[in-house]
């Protein structure tokens, strides 16, 4: 015995002024009575603290409430009875009808709405149910008429631009590291742009960059903000010859990222970090608890990290040309 939800697009991407259809497929070793059958359409902003938060932002957990979105629910049959065997039940919905006030706007995030469907029987039977995610695209009024043309901006890493505390002899020593990258870009688009070590006095064991999504919420007259990586990219392996210019492309992951949000009560923002890894000639004389403090290498040598270099980017809904998108709800 069971149930399960098949919509009609494989991709489960609907826009709020779309039909949502599919089949409620049914799987019975005999024929079952039933009172009704209940479909639900729910999608609401869950602001959560992550796993290992601490502080203040975990004791405010208790009190913040989601933010509704949509809630629906209809029956697709009244009473009536499923025949043995395998059964399909067509249903369809509209998620924003413009007859109805919607409690909140659809936003565009990387998690979606959920529609699930329940087969209430009789008392001392179980009921049935079945639950599928969909995926909310922005509204077309929202989307922009023409391509989004990449902002760059310009960076320079030196030893005199690092907020932490450097080794003497890399201080002394001195690098320079150059290049531009796109400040905004659409949510289907890479980001790209180009990195030159100009010049460096020990050689170089990595560089990488850092997507980070910083995540704001608001809580009273007080912000509290949480920043995670979501991913990292390698820039360079390994010493890179002086002056030549590397590419940088990063591709957006789908199931983490979304466009740019600012709304009242929460904030989704993206920012990179660009971090440097050196190898010098040097004794393990630095604790090792230290995050920042430079780690021993196999070889006997150690390595020595800049600080972040940090730049603010804005993620924006992709065109109508882009087949896939984020959904409404999500997990700060």
């Amino acid at each position: 015995m069971s149930i399960e939800i098949k919509l009609s697009r494989f991709n489960r991407i609907y826009r709020p002024d779309e039909l949502v259809e599919g089949k409620v497929i049914t799987k019975l070793n005999s024929a079952t009575s039933y009172q009704s059958i209940r479909l639900t359409v729910n999608g609401a902003v869950n602001l959560q603290v992550r796993g290992g938060s601490a502080g203040v932002i975990e004791s405010l957990y208790g009190v913040i409430k989601p933010i509704p979105i949509v809630k629906k629910v209809m029956d697709i049959r009244s009473s009536g009875k499923i025949a043995s065997g395998v059964s399909e039940i067509p249903f369809s919905v509209i998620l924003k009808d413009p007859k109805e006030e919607n409690l909140e706007k659809f936003y565009e995030t990387f998690h979606g709405g959920n529609i699930s469907i329940q087969v209430v029987r009789g008392y001392l039977q179980k009921h049935l149910s079945a639950t599928v995610e969909i995926i909310v695209q922005s509204e077309k009024d929202n989307l922009l008429p023409n391509p989004v043309s990449p902002e760059m901006i310009v960076f320079y890493i030196t030893q005199d631009t690092q907020r932490h505390p450097l080794l003497p002899e890399l201080k002394s020593g001195g690098f320079r590291v150059t290049g531009k990258i796109c400040t905004q870009c659409s949510l289907s688009d890479p980001i790209t742009g180009e990195l030159t070590v100009e010049s460096s006095a020990f050689p170089i064991q990595s560089i990488d960059i850092y997507l980070l999504q910083v995540e704001s919420i608001l809580v009273g007259e007080k912000i509290a903000t949480e920043s995670s990586v979501i991913q990292t990219t390698q820039v360079a392996d390994g010493d890179i010859r002086r002056c030549m210019t590397l590419p940088i492309y990063i591709i957006l992951p789908r199931l983490l990222t979304c466009p740019t949000i600012f709304a009242g009560p929460f904030s989704i923002e993206f920012k990179l970090s660009i971090v440097i890894t050196f190898l010098s000639d040097l004794s393990k004389k630095n604790p090792k608890a230290d995050p920042k403090a430079p780690k021993p290498c196999g070889n006997g040598k150690c390595a020595s990290r800049t600080g972040p270099h940090n730049v603010r980017i804005e993620i924006i809904p992709r065109g109508l040309v882009t087949s896939s998108s984020r959904g409404h709800g999500f997990i700060i």
